[in-house]
């Protein structure tokens, strides 16, 4: 088994935190996607959207897609529970995933795709005004975000999950985004120091 890994990316990130946190070594496959090495043959070979990470099993079963792969290890090693606990446990979790996914970590990643010099090879065309509305659209979701946590510890509830995971590694890519956390959200500084404090925030 091994994880072709991108680094600082955020997906590969989002996988090697939910591996830390379970206590699960996967080797990695190191890929330089500063050098495109991601759009490379053996990358390819395995998923054709040229995207990591890339999880290749022992009988060379390939896996795409950070949550997939996170959801196959989970259920490899249900604890602890990244993905909830029961049905309405597991359901507050998705919902919260998606939340993170779809309004947070898809905008911060469009800020930084169609701004970013450096991806005017990846992104073609840059869009400039879509980097640019997207900045705003992360910056409401985050005061959502900061008024849910203000009764929560968590962001689905009162323990870890996989959404945490994906709300880390989006306020993280805000930097390289260049998008400001507004002032004022003291609930979501409080749970992004809490999460960023734990030693799989290192992974």
């Amino acid at each position: 088994m091994k994880l072709f890994d991108g680094g600082l990316a955020p997906n590969p990130r989002r996988v090697r935190i939910f591996l830390a946190e379970k206590g699960i070594a996967v080797p990695l496959h190191p890929v330089d996607m500063g050098a495109m090495e991601h759009r490379g043959d053996a990358v390819t070979a395995r998923n054709p959207l040229q995207r990591l990470p890339v999880l290749e099993l022992d009988d060379g079963t390939i896996l795409t897609e950070s949550v997939a792969i996170s959801r196959y290890f989970e259920e490899l090693h249900p604890d602890p529970p990244l993905f909830g606990i029961g049905a309405l446990g597991r359901a507050r979790v998705e919902e919260w995933n998606r939340r993170l996914e779809l309004q947070l970590l898809a905008s911060v990643a469009a800020a930084f795709r169609h701004l970013h010099p450096a991806m005017r090879e990846w992104e073609v065309p840059q869009i400039a005004d879509w980097g640019e509305a997207n900045k705003p659209r992360a910056q409401a979701f985050l005061r959502l975000l900061d008024a849910h946590l203000a009764e929560n510890r968590f962001v689905a509830g009162e323990a870890l999950s996989i959404a945490d995971i994906t709300g880390l590694v989006a306020i993280d890519f805000m930097k390289p985004a260049r998008i400001v956390l507004p002032d004022g959200l003291d609930h979501v500084r409080r749970w992004h120091a809490e999460m960023a404090a734990r030693p799989s925030a290192r992974a």
